[in-house]
């Protein structure tokens, strides 16, 4: 059973994202499962550290990224969600193609959400695992 409390399409997701730090990396939301979102991210010159490997903040930004829209989509209509600690495990190198991460929830709470996301390249080799915690906040709150 679907835990979304708001529906999106991959379509929608994508939009939103336009003209931010995740649109210039290339981060594209490429599916949302019953418990899940997918996205994909490059890697290349814009994902790059000066070795020419995967920059670790750029695997946590993916992985922010994939946490925060799983999290927002499955808050109660009239709150938002905002990151309070992500944690990252960078497990191994890689310099081109493609990473592809996946988020599926720890704990859907009224007031915290937690989340766990797996990166992975393309042959499936594990490239970072992290977890990120959200504060679920009513939107009265953020005003």
């Amino acid at each position: 059973m679907p835990i979304w409390k708001t529906e999106m399409s991959v379509d929608q997701l994508q939009s939103f994202v336009k003209n931010t730090l995740v649109d210039h990396l290339g981060i594209e939301i490429t599916e949302i499962g019953p418990d899940y979102v997918c996205a994909s991210m490059p890697v290349d010159t814009r994902t790059h550290q000066p070795m020419g490997l995967l920059h670790g903040g750029a695997s946590v930004v993916l992985a922010e990224t994939l946490g925060s829209v799983a999290a927002q989509l499955a808050a109660e209509p009239g709150h938002a969600c905002v990151g309070l600690e992500v944690n990252a495990n960078h497990l191994s190198g890689i310099s081109t193609g493609y990473v592809y991460g996946k988020a599926s929830p720890i704990h859907i709470g009224r007031s915290t959400q937690v989340w766990d996301i797996r990166i992975k390249d393309e042959n499936g080799k594990a490239i970072c695992i992290s977890r990120l915690t959200m504060s679920v906040l009513s939107n009265r709150l953020l005003t």
